[in-house]
């Protein structure tokens, strides 16, 4: 059967008896024809199988075009593949002839130079000639021309692992130190982690929900702590939640403004607060972060990190495989760390002294309620009761120097606008202190004390110019009536009336002018300008040719 190919159109006969040794063969009492290769060929396979295709038919009975054929393709094999920056032996010393006019080397021309081009090449400088590049005749198949990772490095995809694992350990020390610093009454820190994963996903897109990334962060370092209204199995990652009760408020109608806490409908989560103005503890609903870093959740990531703190040190502690034993190690690390702090804070006292420094009132007595009523105002002052103790400052208090008994700063003196010592009115600092006398000293130097005696001064001798001004008013020549003298007709009437009867009484001239001399003596009465013009009215004159002189009109009228 298998040769009926290689034959053209057989004869009657000729197919007579090839379908008889056929059947022998069947039959077994004639032997299994063999093929190139000498092995047999069983004769109940079928002529489709047995027999070649035309381009495959060699003409003699064969197999082999159904087997695979054995083909050494070690050419086409991705490790053959050109070996990139291989030089061949060191670098010529002088230009040659053909070689790259840029770098020297013979196996490339000057446009196809890879080095950067120099200002004079090679060709006419001889210097820093570079290795001719050994050129690899890679025989490529069909398959490997069109393979696109043919000549590829395995080696190079490492990088792309390290980077990742690097930035995941940040990431995850990042996440041990928030942990570690964060207490559970520490209210503003649980805000900040709980906002962590608010702020990445507001940079990624504020239109969905926190990314993938997030998602698998968050359940990574807080797998134990399970939201209000749902289990969370982290093993297979179904989450069943539970309708939520129908009296209450949904969560995205706490807050109406679009600018609020992002709400995420598929997973009906809310992570942030809604009402951001509002405490979380006063709050109705404080964010789905809020309860998970509330509670016990902060226990069970210090016990996570304690897990991963002892790994990272060799020792074969995890949490979700034997939690019982992680907890148990955590105990016993933290009295281990606590006698530890108490064996260096003993040893350090006993080495450096100061444990009076350590010695507080406690806690109780400073808080505590007292029987001391005590009325405060709307502002905080204290109306009515114990009196609130005064801020020490930082600055030595009550401190005298120099004999001073007050300090500096205690007296403000207002015309100069200066502080100073109110023991002694001193502006000066750190000066010598001088009592009362120092207090006169810097009131007579005051402007005011200065304006004032000079007032004083000037009124005295307002007076004893008005003195000077009688006596010369008495003694100048404008008595005699040189001058312009201003008289009161009054006094002047008055004046000569007493004149006349003074000379009716016979006084003398002599006793006038003694009289007159005691009375300026003794300042006793002051002449005035009346009196003498009186006098000289009715003094009579004797050189005067008119003296006795009668008109005899006057006479007979």
């Amino acid at each position: 059967m298998a040769s009926s190919s290689a034959v053209g159109k057989l004869s009657r006969e000729e197919f007579r008896r090839q379908k008889d040794l056929d059947a022998a063969r069947k039959a077994g009492t004639a032997p299994a024809a063999l093929d190139e290769e000498g092995r047999p060929i069983n004769p109940h396979i079928p002529q489709y199988i047995s027999q070649a295709p035309w381009y495959l038919d060699t003409g003699a009975p064969s197999l082999s075009h159904q087997r695979r054929p054995f083909d050494d393709r070690s050419a086409d094999k991705l490790d053959n593949w050109y070996d990139r920056g291989a030089k061949a032996g060191p670098a010529a010393k002088k230009y040659r002839k053909g070689a790259c006019e840029n770098c020297g080397a013979m196996t490339h021309k000057k446009q196809d130079c890879l080095e950067r081009p120099r200002k004079k090449g090679a060709k006419f400088t001889n210097k820093n000639i570079q290795a001719d590049e050994i050129i690899h005749d890679v025989a490529t198949g069909f398959d490997a021309k069109r393979d696109r990772w043919n000549g590829y490095d395995p080696a190079e995809h490492k990088k792309i692992y390290e980077e990742y694992e690097a930035v995941e350990a940040a990431r995850q020390k990042l996440r041990e130190e928030e942990i570690d610093n964060q207490t559970t009454t520490d209210l503003a820190a649980v805000r900040k982690v709980a906002k962590a994963g608010k702020k990445e996903g507001k940079e990624a897109d504020p239109d969905f929900g926190s990314s993938d990334e997030e998602d698998a962060d968050d359940d990574k370092y807080a797998d134990a702590a399970d939201a209000v209204g749902q289990k969370l199995d982290t093993k297979t990652r179904i989450t069943v939640r539970n309708l939520r009760i129908r009296e209450d408020t949904a969560k995205y109608l706490m807050n109406l403004d679009p600018e609020s806490a992002y709400y995420d409908p598929k997973t009906r989560s809310m992570r942030d607060a809604p009402m951001k103005n509002v405490p979380a503890e006063d709050a109705k609903f404080a964010g789905d972060n809020f309860f998970r870093f509330s509670g016990e959740a902060p226990e069970v990531q210090e016990l996570q990190l304690f897990a991963w703190q002892a790994a990272a040190r060799g020792n074969d502690v995890h949490l979700n495989a034997n939690p019982t034993q992680g907890q148990l190690l955590h105990h016993e690390f933290k009295e281990k760390k606590e006698m530890m702090k108490d064996v260096n804070k003993v040893s350090i006292l006993a080495k450096y002294g100061g444990e009076e420094y350590l010695e507080h009132v406690p806690r109780e007595l400073i808080n505590g309620q007292t029987e001391d009523y005590v009325e405060y105002s709307r502002t905080g002052q204290i109306i009515k009761g114990k009196e609130r103790a005064k801020v020490r400052s930082k600055y030595p208090e009550d401190v005298y120097v120099n004999n001073h008994t007050d300090v500096w700063g205690s007296w403000y003196d207002l015309s100069s606008s200066t502080w100073g010592y109110a023991c002694c009115h001193s502006t000066i600092h750190i000066s010598y202190c001088a009592g009362e006398v120092g207090k006169e000293a810097a009131q007579a130097s005051t402007a005011q004390a200065l304006l004032a005696s000079s007032n004083a001064q000037s009124e005295p001798s307002s007076q004893n110019n008005e003195a000077r001004a009688r006596i010369e008013q008495n003694y100048s020549k404008k008595r005699v009536g040189e001058g312009d003298v201003s008289l009161d007709k009054d006094r002047l009437a008055e004046a000569i009336n007493e004149e006349k009867k003074r000379k009716a009484r016979g006084d003398k001239d002599d006793d006038r002018s003694s009289k007159k001399m005691k009375g300026l003596q003794s300042s006793s009465h002051d002449v005035t300008e009346e009196e003498l013009e009186a006098y000289r009215m009715t003094r009579r004159n004797a050189e005067d040719p008119m003296a006795n002189y009668v008109d005899s009109e006057d006479v007979y009228t």
